[in-house]
């Protein structure tokens, strides 16, 4: 029997969704639209630019084929187990696939114009089949089953991406620092809540120096100035390191120093300008007000 409910007083939209014998919602052509009307997207499919399918219990991603103009595509947390049935997405920037069931990454080749892909909460044990995705800036692959160096090898033919989530692994291999060195625009890496921490000596000194473009690890930005005392300890040590770091105060402090000299002259200045104009022979002492004090008449 059908099932009606309202998602505006004068609207009844018709309840399509559809069950396999597992109990997975289907992705139905009748389903999308569905959701397209209750999300106050377009009815006709090529003119919707967006469409959240997420946490709708879908199995299977299919019955897309109509929506060429996507460029965002929400499907995260359900029960999708494999990427497919998306070639045909060429405007695709977005696509969220986290909280799902994915073990292998495949089928993304044909979405050329791909920015940002979450693959985050699912079971992947390997980094595969993107290199072709050459305008490929972001990926979270965080809390999957990526374990060495050659999980991830993959990453050094995937030379766009600049912004890497890898937090919440297994990776206890610290040869993953050859492969993250070579990725030429890597500017934000997260590699939090993995056993390779513990591993790497020096870990964040030793990241920051191998990493050329790192301006964020883990939880904290690269400042110019841990740089410059990070390469300054790879050359001689923590002696040469703390030489840098008090070159940096000694600078910071004659910053400031040239700051308050400017000011001081501002004023100056100003004060002789207004003396000059008003025709004060000798610059007013300060008098601190005093306060007046309340009669009371009876």
């Amino acid at each position: 029997m059908n099932k009606y409910y309202s998602s505006t007083p004068h609207l009844r939209i018709r309840n399509c969704r559809e069950v396999d014998k597992k109990g997975n919602t289907l992705m139905t052509e009748k389903y999308i639209k569905q959701l397209c009307r209750e999300q106050k997207l377009y009815v006709t499919p090529q003119l919707n630019d967006k469409i959240y399918l997420h946490y709708k219990g879908f199995s299977k991603i299919e019955n897309l084929t109509n929506y060429t103009g996507l460029k965002s595509l929400w499907l995260e947390g359900n029960g999708i187990d494999k990427i497919e049935n998306l070639d045909h997405l060429k405007e695709l920037r977005c696509l969220f696939l986290h909280q799902n069931c994915i073990s292998e990454i495949k089928n993304l080749e044909e979405l050329e114009n791909l920015d940002t892909l979450n693959l985050s909460n699912n079971l992947i044990k390997k980094i595969e089949n993107i290199a072709k995705l050459k305008l490929l800036k972001t990926l979270d692959i965080s809390n999957n089953f990526l374990r060495n160096s050659e999980d991830i090898n993959h990453l050094i033919e995937c030379e766009s991406i600049c912004i890497l989530d890898l937090s919440k692994n297994k990776l206890d291999d610290p040869t993953i620092i050859n492969v993250l060195e070579k990725m030429p625009n890597l500017a934000v890496l997260n590699l939090m809540n993995n056993p390779v921490i513990k591993k790497i000596s020096n870990y964040r000194k030793t990241m920051i120096s191998r990493c050329k473009s790192l301006t964020y690890l883990d939880d904290r930005p690269v400042t110019k100035n841990e740089r410059l005392a990070t390469e300054a300890w790879v050359i001689g040590g923590i002696a040469a390191e703390r030489a840098e770091r008090q070159r940096q105060r000694d600078e910071e402090r004659e910053r400031h120093n040239r700051n308050f000299q400017a000011m001081m002259k501002l004023k100056e200045r100003g004060m002789k300008i207004r003396m000059e104009k008003y025709g004060i022979d000798k610059e007013p002492e300060f008098q601190p007000e005093l306060k007046s004090k309340q009669i009371y008449i009876i």
